[in-house]
Formats: C-alpha cells, sequence, structure tokens
C-alpha cells in the first residue's frame, strides 16, 4: 500500500527521447512538481481513513468484518496493480497515468465523502486505490527518466521520497483535524481538493515520457494474482465473520490455493513477468524477500490495531487518534537524513535487523497496556519504537534485497520486493483484524454467559453480538438493555487487540532473526547506499 523502489526503467535515461533532440541537463520544475504532488496525494489518499475508523463505527454502524473491508478496499489494488501500471505508463506515456490516476482519486474520494453507507464507502476506496496505484510508480518513473546523471536522479528520487513522507505526515493532520468536528467526510473532500491540484498540475506542467522497449503486460500473471490475492484476503477477513469452516470462505482458500499455483505457471512462461521467480533461487534474496513481507505486514497491522484500539474501542477523537500515527508515521521523514547516511556506511542488513527489533520491543510493550487506559503519553514509547523501527526499516528493505543479487538484477530485484512488501501491508490488517475479531469475541460470549448480569440483558447483548461483534455492543449507550454487558465488550476487544499487537511483535521479531541468521553471509563488498537507489519511505496506516 505502497511507494515503489525505481524499477528497470528508471536506472538509464527514457531510451524513447527522440535522439534529434538534445536532453535537457536538469529534470523539468513542472515534471518535478507533478510528481511529488501525485505521490504526497497517493499516500495522503492511502492513509486518511485510518483516523477515522472511530467516526465511522459511529455513523455508518459497520458489522464484523465491515470496518477491515474499509482498509484493504484501497490497499488491494495498490498491491494487486501497482506494478503493471509502471508497465502501462512506459507503453502508453507516463503523463497519461498521472493525470488518470489523480481523476481516479478525485472520483473515489468524492463517492467516499458522500458515503450514506459503508458498501459505498468501499466502491470509493477501491477507486481510490486505483488512482493510487497508477501515482505510486508513474511520478517516480516520471521523476527517473526526467534525470540525465546519476547526481541528478539521485536528488530528483530523494525530493520525490520527502514529498510521499510528507503525505504520511500530513494524512494525519488531515483526519484528526476534520474529525475532530465529527465530519470524516469533510476529509475526503480535503483529498479532493489536492486532487484537483494535482491533476491540473500534472495535466499543465508534467513533461511526457515513455519506455517500451522490452516491455509488456503479464495479464496472465496479473489475473491470477489479482483473483488469489482477493481470494485469500477475502477467507482471511470473513473468517471470524462466517466462521472458518463455513462454505464461503473454504471455497475462498480453495481458489486462492490454485491461482497461486495458476500465477506461477503464467510466470513461468511470461515473455516479461510481473514477478520473476528465478530470483528466488536465490537463497538470500528469498529470506530477504520473506523479511519484507512478514515485517511490514507487522507494522501496518500495528497500525490498524492501533487505530481500532484508539477509535471504535476507546472511542477516542480522531485528533487524538492522529497524535499516534504522528508517531508511526512522521519519524520517517524526521529521520530521513539519518537513515540516509546510514545506509551509506552500514550494511542494509545490520539497519534492517535493528530496525525490526525497535517495531517488536515497541509491539509487545503495546500488548500489555490495558484497554481501559486512554492516557496519549503511554502510547508514546511503544509507538515511538514502532515508528523508528519503521524508518530503519522500510528504507533498508530494498537495499538488503538488492545486495543480494548479481548488479545486473537490481531494478528486477527492487520490483519484485515492491510487489512483496505491498502484499505484506495488505495482509496486514486483514490477519491482525480477523485474529482480534475472533478472540474477543470468543471471550465476551464466555465472559457474557458468566455474568451476573440479568437474562434479559444478556439475551439482548448476545442477539446484539451475533449481528455486529463485541464492537457493536461496545458502542452501545449504556442506558439500553443490552448496553450493560458493553464494559465486558471493551475488556474483550482489549485481549482481542493486545493479541494483535503481540502476533505483530513476534513477526517483527521473526523478520529480525532471519535477517540477523539468515543473511548473515550475504553482506556486499559494495555498499548499500551505492548498489541502487534507496528511497526513505512511509507507509500508511489503515
Amino acid at each position: 500500500m505502497s511507494p515503489t523502489d525505481p524499477a528497470p526503467a528508471m536506472t538509464a535515461p527514457d531510451s524513447s527521447a527522440p535522439s534529434a533532440h538534445p536532453a535537457p541537463s536538469r529534470l523539468p520544475l513542472g515534471t518535478l512538481v507533478a510528481g511529488c504532488l501525485a505521490v504526497c496525494l497517493a499516500q495522503i489518499a492511502l492513509a486518511v481513513p485510518a483516523t477515522l475508523n472511530g467516526l465511522f463505527q459511529e455513523d455508518l454502524h459497520p458489522i464484523g468484518s465491515q470496518l477491515t473491508w474499509i482498509s484493504d478496499a484501497f490497499l488491494l489494488p495498490v498491491t494487486v496493480l501497482e506494478l503493471t501500471f509502471g508497465v502501462l505508463g512506459d507503453l502508453f506515456g507516463r503523463k497519461r497515468l498521472l493525470v488518470g490516476g489523480s481523476v481516479l482519486v478525485v472520483v473515489g474520494e468524492a463517492v467516499s465523502a458522500m458515503s450514506d453507507g459503508v458498501h459505498l464507502l468501499w466502491v470509493g476506496q477501491v477507486v481510490s486505490g486505483l488512482g493510487a496505484a497508477a501515482l505510486f510508480p508513474t511520478s517516480l518513473a516520471m521523476i527517473a527518466a526526467g534525470t540525465h546523471s546519476h547526481r541528478d536522479r539521485a536528488r530528483g528520487i530523494t525530493v520525490w521520497a520527502a514529498a510521499l513522507s510528507t503525505g504520511g505526515f500530513v494524512a494525519p493532520v488531515i483526519g484528526g483535524v476534520t474529525g475532530s468536528h465529527d465530519s470524516w467526510r469533510a476529509a475526503f473532500v480535503v483529498v479532493v481538493v489536492i486532487a484537483v491540484a494535482s491533476t491540473v498540475v500534472g495535466l499543465l506542467g508534467a513533461e511526457d515520457s515513455r519506455a517500451p522497449e522490452g516491455r509488456s503486460l503479464d495479464l496472465g500473471g496479473q489475473l491470477t494474482v489479482g483473483i488469489g490475492l482477493f481470494a485469500l484476503l477475502y477467507a482471511v477477513i470473513q473468517g471470524p465473520t462466517d466462521g472458518w469452516g463455513s462454505t464461503p470462505v473454504v471455497v475462498a482458500f480453495v481458489v486462492a490455493a490454485v491461482f497461486v499455483v495458476l500465477f506461477v505457471v503464467a510466470e513461468r512462461r511470461a515473455r516479461s513477468p510481473l514477478l520473476r521467480l528465478e530470483l528466488f533461487a536465490n537463497r538470500a534474496f528469498a529470506v530477504a524477500s520473506v523479511v519484507a513481507v512478514v515485517g511490514m505486514f507487522g507494522f501496518l497491522g500495528t497500525a490498524y490495531a492501533t487505530s481500532i484500539r484508539l477509535g471504535p474501542v476507546q472511542h477516542q477523537s480522531p485528533l487524538r487518534t492522529s497524535v499516534a500515527f504522528l508517531l508511526l508515521n512522521g519519524l520517517t521523514l524526521v529521520l530521513a537524513p539519518l537513515t540516509s547516511r546510514l545506509l551509506e556506511r552500514v550494511s542494509g542488513r545490520w539497519i534492517l535487523t535493528v530496525g525490526l527489533a525497535l517495531m517488536a520491543a515497541g509491539d509487545f510493550l503495546a500488548a500489555t497496556l490495558p484497554v481501559a487506559d486512554r492516557a496519549l503519553t503511554s502510547l508514546v514509547l511503544p509507538l515511538g519504537l514502532v515508528g523508528v523501527g519503521f524508518a530503519f526499516t522500510v528504507s533498508s528493505i530494498t537495499a538488503t534485497a538488492v545486495n543480494t543479487v548479481p548488479l545486473h538484477y537490481a531494478g528486477m530485484a527492487s520490483a519484485s520486493t515492491s510487489l512483496l512488501r505491498d502484499f505484506g501491508f495488505t495482509l496486514g490488517p486483514a490477519v491482525i483484524g480477523a485474529v482480534a475479531l475472533s478472540r474477543a469475541g470468543s471471550l465476551f460470549s464466555s465472559d457474557l454467559h458468566h455474568s451476573a448480569l440479568s437474562p434479559q440483558v444478556k439475551a439482548a447483548a448476545a442477539e446484539v453480538a451475533a449481528e455486529g461483534g463485541p464492537l457493536a455492543v461496545n458502542s452501545l449507550p449504556a442506558a439500553s438493555p443490552p448496553g450493560g454487558a458493553a464494559p465486558l465488550a471493551l475488556e474483550a476487544l482489549g485481549h482481542g487487540y493486545a493479541l494483535g499487537f503481540a502476533i505483530c511483535g513476534a513477526a517483527a521479531l521473526v523478520s529480525c532473526l532471519l535477517a540477523l541468521i539468515a543473511l548473515r553471509r550475504t553482506d556486499s563488498p559494495r555498499h548499500t547506499g551505492t548498489a541502487a537507489p534507496t528511497v526513505p519511505e512511509t507507509a500508511a496506516s489503515a
């Protein structure tokens, strides 16, 4: 859900530039501004809903897994289509995709702002996700193609990365300020305004570029991975609501397994595959890829658990929730100069190990916080550790993976790692939401059965829980008959999302140990910072 790294076409001047005209010595200012505004917009659109989950719960009354689908409705198209949009830009022109992506965000955010129910909100987020999937790779490719020296390209990518990190910093502020007035729709309206500005700037200021040589669409890989990923997410998200043994969930798992196999077959036959499977014959790259998926799953899972804990569970305001997300996302921007210098002087493997260790420590601390503790100061240390750890981790994952393969595979390894990292991002909310709700539902049912509440209150609360789960009971007014069970629901949800934090911590710890042990022989004599461009990134929370 998430920004992409420089791909092969971004490591050399645009091959399609007409030879009759000398290449400009500097990146056109209009292209730089358009690309930076576009990626900032994509990151803002991705991150804004994170601070609004509490208001979604209060206003739209989502039941069961519907709240989780708001997050993954945006993340799914970004994960599945990001690399395909990169190819489309190379083939048909990047300016078209930059402007078209911004237009899709305008439409999607407008639909979200006008939503009167959770289903229409899903539609809006899917459309916005499609736009972001076009903007992330296209904005970076336009800036890289517009430069004609390693130094200028490095500067352009640095400015692009700063714009992306700024989006991750600004998004919680937008959500917090607008949401503090109980107007989650206003947050989407603000994003619409930014998207309109991005559309105009891209249309008037950006210079077109393309690089069609050697590029082609991998339709078989795209279809199989799209269906397989959607089926897997459906099964994971709906499992707690429908039952893990229910027919739709079992069928979804089977479909996911079948299409993963078909994806492997399609990639082996494709002339220009979406994911280069031969890279995984390199054991070190395979390990680095696992670290990318599991580690980023842990971060987005943490962000999602934090969002639900502060919003629908504790009913804290979006403005207070935004402070937590500034700790998670904003530190990446603050620490960007430090991580850049470290990557020039220290092996990416060590930075990755330290970052994942910090993330694990923060998650385990967050898991110990009682659900009744509403003080933001209690979150500063755990979320601060996760934020610092993420800043180190996300900037070193690609560098570490790239340094495990021969230099001529650097761009391919970067693009493949981007796809896998985004897959980890998408899994985070799905898995943590499923585990936490399953645990909370089980505890609430047991506690309700053994409580001293009257049979009438128990029956009423059980009926609400059967429809909307513990989150629905937790949102009931105390004066209503089933409202007497709300404290039980709050406690159950606290345990459920504490388990979610613990799982994220375990994922980060496993990734840390893999990076430390399995990658110990992969350090390259060439410095991480010079192997390939590395991008300080931020990911939005869902």
